[in-house]
């Protein structure tokens, strides 16, 4: 929707050694200005996106399936019953492409053509590995229950046996990985700043509600 190029500061601060080279397949493309791939600020993305989306190919089709995702270091995991269609594709090996993005905000400019939004994203690219160590698998669930909650895992009841049989993990490396940022307001068009139309930035954020007990059964330590 827009032509502006705003330069995200998170690039600007990123420190250079710790900043790996892009990849042909990461390198942002499309508002090159905008990519970040500072280790750090990939990760932290990550760690605050509540959700991804795996993209895979399933019977010769693309396929995009949102989930719940944890790190651990340079790992990305991801779980799902064995008899989940991606999860089963993801066991198998197969090469995947992950997404998690972040709305910071709305950027209403006084044309349509420059509307945009402010975000933080992240794109990982890779072979998913199959975790079938049982150390890795428990470590694995347990990101993912405290990506969600943290402190949950030290609360509700660890999975048993069969549980962790009916669950496939796999992991990701962030070997090849690269993050877009668009921070700040709009960008309009000289000949449209006289236009009598509000224009700037909504800010937009995730935020935890009131929780509503499961009543009425009994209830325990660990309430949000």
């Amino acid at each position: 929707m827009e032509a502006d190029t705003i330069v995200p500061p998170t690039a600007d601060s990123a420190d250079a050694a710790d900043a790996a080279p892009p990849s042909p397949r990461t390198r942002v493309r499309r508002h090159p200005e905008r990519g970040v791939y500072d280790r750090a600020a990939i990760e932290a993305i990550l760690d605050e996106a509540a959700i991804c989306h795996v993209g895979f190919v399933h019977d010769g089709a693309p396929v995009v399936i949102p989930t719940i995702h944890a790190r651990i270091g340079d790992a990305l995991y991801l779980h799902g019953s064995a008899a989940s269609r991606m999860m089963r594709t993801l066991a198998a090996g197969a090469e995947v492409c992950v997404t998690a993005t972040i709305l910071d905000g709305l950027v209403l400019a006084r044309s349509v053509a420059n509307h945009s939004m402010n975000y933080r994203s992240v794109v990982v690219l890779g072979r998913a590995r199959p975790v079938e160590g049982r150390e890795e698998k428990l470590a694995a669930l347990r990101a993912v229950v405290e990506h969600v909650d943290p402190g949950r895992w030290g609360v509700a009841r660890h999975p048993n046996e069969q549980e962790l049989h009916e669950t496939l993990v796999a992991a990701v490396s962030l070997g090849e990985a690269s993050a877009k940022v668009r921070t700040g307001p709009p960008k309009d068009d000289p000949d449209d700043l006289a236009l009598p139309v509000w224009a700037g930035v909504v800010p937009l954020r995730m935020a935890r509600g009131e929780p509503v007990p499961d009543e009425p059964r009994g209830q325990g330590p660990g309430g949000p």
